[in-house]
């Protein structure tokens, strides 16, 4: 296989699955372009919650990547990308392979990050990757030991709701208030779940080490177990270190309007690994940068002026119960309820339907 292309999608977050949907409905622009990502296939996250309490099987859960880019007219290559030069616009990937390209396009993720420190007592599993965190979950169900999940936003309180019951004991240890940004009401109506669901909450918990199986904040030991998620906030991927592309404070692919590096504007960045004011790092904004991601690309290869993405004032929350109910939240408005898990179910299954295409 040639290595060179005229645009490398590296990365299958949110925002690339709609740019191949796009293109797999007709918007294709014209030149050589690849998709790269190491696992064959694009997990949903807002399935996972789901997946874990047994509601939906693994396959509902993902989308195969190489029937999608097939019908977009693209090229897959499964590997991981090891390091970035952007000045000559090349991929390293971790299997020696090499990969150039007139265009990038990142939308690489992210990974939780650890605590600062960590010692072998204490097994610990990131819930990213998807594909390696449920291999492991289940390997862990099969001698279910006590728990703590690391991380008091969205994630790892869905995590935690999911989780109740399926693990001799389950702790929730969050650095702040539980869901800091959120609406207070959904706070309250999260914390409502979590004790009926038998899951020990401990906020305002700044963990700062593991040392002999336990959690340290503040010099104490706030909790003890052999198990431990870390559902924290983002970190970088490593490859971002060396790229010489132009970070934030901490780490992210500082982006304009345009979704272009601010360094190189022949980079792309998008979802997670970027950084861009007004923009948190979640599915929903991922998801509405897809179609401007799509159009300034098309624009770019025809040398054409770009679209600006404006991010949305509000976004939905919607949280999984871990029983089939959900919580809702909008501009401080809250509810739950069954309903609210119905929708939820069928938002979530709409999106994997107009990504998912099914090819002899």
């Amino acid at each position: 296989m040639s290595s060179d292309f005229d645009l490398i999608l590296a990365g299958a977050g949110h925002a690339h699955l709609g740019v191949l949907r796009l293109w797999a409905g007709g918007k294709r622009p014209a030149g050589r372009i690849g998709l790269i990502s190491p696992d064959p296939h694009a997990w949903y996250s807002g399935m996972l919650p789901g997946l874990l309490a047994g509601r939906y099987q693994t396959e509902q859960c993902r989308i195969s990547l190489e029937p999608l880019c097939r019908a977009a007219g693209i090229e897959f290559i499964e590997g991981a990308v090891a390091a970035l030069d952007v000045d000559s616009r090349t991929l390293h990937l971790a299997n020696a392979q090499s990969l150039q390209a007139q265009w990038l396009s990142l939308n690489l993720g992210s990974l939780p990050k650890p605590p600062v420190t960590a010692d072998e007592e204490m097994e610990q599993l990131a819930v990213k990757p998807f594909a390696g965190f449920i291999a492991r979950w289940n390997q862990w169900q099969q001698h279910p030991q006590r728990l703590a999940v690391l991380g008091g936003g969205a994630a790892g309180v869905e995590l935690a709701l999911a989780m109740a019951g399926q693990v001799p004991s389950l702790a929730l240890i969050s650095a702040s208030d539980l869901l800091p940004g959120h609406a207070p009401a959904l706070r309250r109506r999260a914390l409502k779940h979590l004790h009926k669901a038998g899951v020990r909450v401990i906020e305002r918990c700044p963990v700062e080490r593991i040392e002999h199986a336990s959690l340290i904040a503040r010099g104490q030991v706030v909790w003890q177990g052999p198990r431990l998620i870390l559902a924290t906030g983002a970190s970088p991927l490593a490859c971002l270190n060396e790229s010489h592309l132009a970070c934030d404070s901490n780490g992210f692919i500082q982006i304009t309007p345009t979704l272009q590096s601010v360094s190189h504007p022949q980079v792309f960045a998008t979802g997670d690994c970027a950084s861009l004011v007004d923009t948190p790092r979640n599915g929903v904004y991922a998801v509405r940068q897809g179609p401007v991601l799509a159009s300034n690309i098309a624009q770019a290869l025809q040398g054409k002026p770009l679209r600006r993405y404006e991010p949305q004032r509000t976004a939905l929350a919607l949280l999984a119960d871990g029983h089939g109910g959900g919580m809702l939240s909008l501009a401080g408005f809250t509810l739950e309820g069954s309903l609210v898990g119905r929708w939820k179910d069928y938002l979530d299954q709409r999106f994997m339907s107009r990504h998912r295409i099914n090819i002899p």
